[in-house]
């Protein structure tokens, strides 16, 4: 199964892969050659279609967890200054993704998204650490009845496009496609101080399934 974000793209390798097939069969006596370039070929294909992959999961919705929007490695557990929107302390968690990872974003809880906005930006590395402020970024807040976090959908060096799909006063469930990233990037989640975080530095997550933390009561 893969993600609607990726048919555009799939479609040109495809046809782009059947050319260059075609003229090499044709054109191409040597079958050494013909055998590398198929290769080269195949292998572009694979590492398209692995990475628009979109793999159904399992989100227990639970109104007490806050799962993980994204898979990927846990790099940040601090607490900072949230400055664009709560103004105030809270605990950042931040999940890198490498190009080969799933790059789908889910909702980490359900509630009534309070904000929704588009930052244009740059393309620093995605562990960079002024890139949470200078990249390209998307910022959605949501909240209900129990907790609101706000999640940073964040462009590396290679995302050279954010997709969001939050929209101010809509309703979202846990665990559902909220967006994507487009090759390699990093969310940060914000979360009020006192949440207990049941992830550590390193550990690896998977969207929509991993807790990430328990909602404090």
């Amino acid at each position: 199964m893969f993600h609607k974000e990726g048919y555009k793209i799939i479609t040109i390798t495809l046809i782009l892969v059947a050319v260059l097939s075609a003229i090499t069969y044709l054109l191409i006596p040597n079958t050494i050659v013909q055998g590398i370039l198929y290769a080269v070929a195949a292998f572009f294909l694979v590492i398209i279609l692995q990475f628009f992959r979109n793999p159904k999961r399992k989100t227990i919705i639970d109104e007490n967890t806050i799962v993980s929007p994204v898979d990927g490695k846990v790099v940040v557990i601090e607490e900072v200054f949230e400055k664009e929107y709560f103004k105030e302390n809270r605990i950042q968690v931040s999940v890198f993704m490498s190009p080969i990872n799933v790059h789908v974003t889910r909702n980490p809880i359900s509630g009534k998204v309070l904000f929704s906005k588009y930052h244009p930006g740059k393309f620093l590395v995605a562990w960079h650490p002024k890139s949470s402020e200078e990249n390209e970024r998307t910022t959605v807040v949501i909240q209900n009845n129990k907790v609101n976090i706000l999640y940073r959908q964040i462009a590396g060096a290679l995302a050279k496009r954010i997709v969001n799909y939050a929209v101010a006063e809509e309703t979202v469930v846990q665990g559902d496609d909220n967006g994507f990233i487009k090759f390699g990037s990093r969310v940060d989640l914000y979360l009020p101080i006192g949440t207990p975080i049941n992830v550590n530095l390193g550990d690896k997550v998977r969207g929509g399934e991993s807790i990430l933390a328990q909602v404090s009561e």
